[in-house]
């Protein structure tokens, strides 16, 4: 396990290699994030860290958040994610965690929520096909069955209906890390990730990554 970091997604553009091949990237601002907590196995049965990201205005955080962040000496910080880490004790209170914590060619894991959909259909939220679509059909964009009649008499929960489409946590993963801007704080990332521009992105070393 490896430490993560918050930051914002600004949007996508594209880059040229040395071969002059167009790579998509998202470029999003990694950072910088301050180490706001410590955990250790001694203290609270596990190693993690906790970090902080955006400073915002003391009105708009609550005051057991201002003391929480207060005993850190942070300032005051939208928001707060928890990293597992497998050595708690190698970070320290008020440390600055950048963009330079990962390296081109890197995989990682980009986590985000999805631009909202609002309430779908069944094509568009499952992409179920149409029926018949002669004028005497009358299933043009229905469910068809949606289970048994009198046993179980009932729909099973997680049924694949109409709905709300979007706005949901989704990690896209191993993706490349293709430039690293230290200066702007800036990591350029190889294909689309969730959200749209302006939305808070959780970056961390991708798992499962074959040595």
């Amino acid at each position: 396990m490896a430490l993560g970091i918050l930051g914002k997604k600004l949007g996508m553009t594209q880059i040229f290699d040395q071969t002059g091949r167009a790579i998509p990237v998202t470029v999003i601002q990694a950072g910088p994030c301050v180490v706001t907590q410590v955990k250790t196995p001694d203290t609270d049965g596990y190693g993690a860290i906790q970090v902080g990201f955006e400073e915002t205005t003391e009105k708009s955080l609550n005051r057991p958040k201002l003391g929480h962040l207060n005993r850190s000496g942070s300032a005051p910080l939208r928001y707060l994610k928890e990293y597992r880490v497998e050595v708690a004790t190698e970070y320290e209170l008020g440390q600055s965690i950048t963009a330079d914590t990962f390296t081109v060619g890197q995989l990682v894991d980009v986590r985000g929520k999805s631009i909202g959909r609002g309430f779908a259909g069944y094509q568009k939220r499952h992409n179920f096909r149409r029926g018949p679509m002669a004028h005497g059909s009358k299933n043009h964009r229905l469910p068809g069955s949606t289970g048994a009649g009198t046993t179980p008499g009932r729909v099973y929960p997680g049924k694949r209906m109409a709905g709300h489409l979007g706005d949901s946590q989704v990690t896209i993963r191993k993706l490349e890390v293709v430039q690293v801007d230290s200066d702007r704080h800036l990591l350029l990332i190889k294909g689309a990730i969730p959200g749209k521009p302006g939305g808070l992105v959780s970056i961390t070393p991708a798992k499962w990554v074959k040595a």
